[in-house]
């Protein structure tokens, strides 16, 4: 049996609604966003679950409680899983920030490898500190289920590193709705993915939510 490696987005929060830069910024989930939790709970509660991996951050350790309590395995809270800093562009709008941080703006959504958000993160340090998780996960677990819970940008830089795509293109290669499951098997051959972007587990007036 492999190891799969089931890679949740938390539900929605206040800034996925908007849109806004929202990475170190600490929101709670709205009421859809623990419906969502809730109903992955309900959903996948079943599967023989080896661990739950966690962001710190309000809104992924909200998505992740439902499905622990149904379960009865406690979070594995974990810092290299949190969201990208934005610096001094939490909290705005794309719009705000082209207009007052136009030229780092323009760096960022040409390579955000290297160039980060002003005073925020490059796509290769959350790369770094993500991978030290991931490699943890596969040192601990050759095979089962593991449950990681994290956010929309340090998710998507996760995929990118292990299917080998520039983790620099992660915005223009890898979608990922709110609340939506990926899954990534590990095999003989390596990091496959099975599944990505999924949200058949919500009730269809959760999952026409509109949400970035």
């Amino acid at each position: 049996m492999p190891l799969d490696l089931y890679l949740l987005r938390h539900g929605e929060t206040a800034a996925s609604q908007t849109g806004g830069y929202c990475g170190v910024q600490d929101p709670e989930l709205t009421p859809e966003g623990v419906a969502m939790a809730e109903a992955f709970a309900a959903t996948y509660k079943a599967l023989p679950w080896q661990a739950v991996f966690v962001s710190p951050m309000k809104r992924t350790v909200a998505t992740a409680m439902p499905l622990c309590q149904a379960i009865g395995l406690n979070m594995q809270v974990r810092n290299g899983l949190k969201e990208i800093h934005y610096g001094q562009w939490e909290g705005q709008t794309p719009d705000y920030v082209s207009e007052h941080f136009h030229q780092d703006y323009v760096r960022w959504l040409t390579e955000p490898a290297w160039n980060p958000p002003t005073g925020g993160e490059t796509s290769v340090q959350i790369a770094s500190r993500a991978a030290l998780v991931i490699a943890e996960i596969e040192e601990k677990f050759t095979e089962g289920n593991v449950l990681v819970v994290s956010h929309k940008a340090t998710i998507r830089i996760i995929l990118c590193s292990l299917l080998g795509i520039d983790v620099g293109r992660y915005r223009d290669r890898i979608n990922l709705p709110v609340a939506s499951v990926s899954v990534v098997r590990f095999d003989v051959h390596g990091p496959m993915l099975m599944k990505h972007g999924d949200r058949s587990h919500l009730p269809a007036e959760l999952e026409a939510r509109p949400g970035t």
